[in-house]
């Protein structure tokens, strides 16, 4: 493993603890706390979600991450407050391990930039 990626595992699990601390369950993997992420973006607080909406609040949640990249940005908002994001980059095409390394540092960039969180 590769110092980088071995630092990128440091900061996600020291995150993963912030997150148990703050909510009161530790996510179990990445999809966990993009679910938690799309939460806080839609902001209606939590409550139950059928299973089409748990996809869409982490869609969500991929968007704002990835939107610190510059690869999607803010569309609109419907008149149920769900936003709506657009493509403005292409994706590059990664495998599947290098797309949750993506996500992962854009995730820790999220809480950094959006809650003030040193990782």
């Amino acid at each position: 493993m590769f110092k980088r990626d071995l630092d990128l595992e440091k900061k996600w699990s020291k995150l993963l603890i912030g997150l148990e601390n703050a909510v009161g369950k530790k996510p179990k993997d990445l999809n966990g706390v993009l679910f938690l992420i799309g939460v806080q973006e839609l902001g209606k607080g939590p409550h139950s979600f059928s299973k089409e909406q748990k996809q869409d609040l982490m869609h969500i949640a991929i968007c704002k991450v990835l939107s610190y990249a510059g690869f999607y940005e803010l569309d609109f908002v419907d008149q149920e407050g769900w936003p709506h994001w657009k493509l403005v980059k292409e994706l590059p095409h990664i495998d599947l391990l290098e797309q949750e390394k993506l996500l992962k540092l854009q995730v820790l960039e999220y809480f950094e930039k959006e809650y003030q969180i040193e990782i």
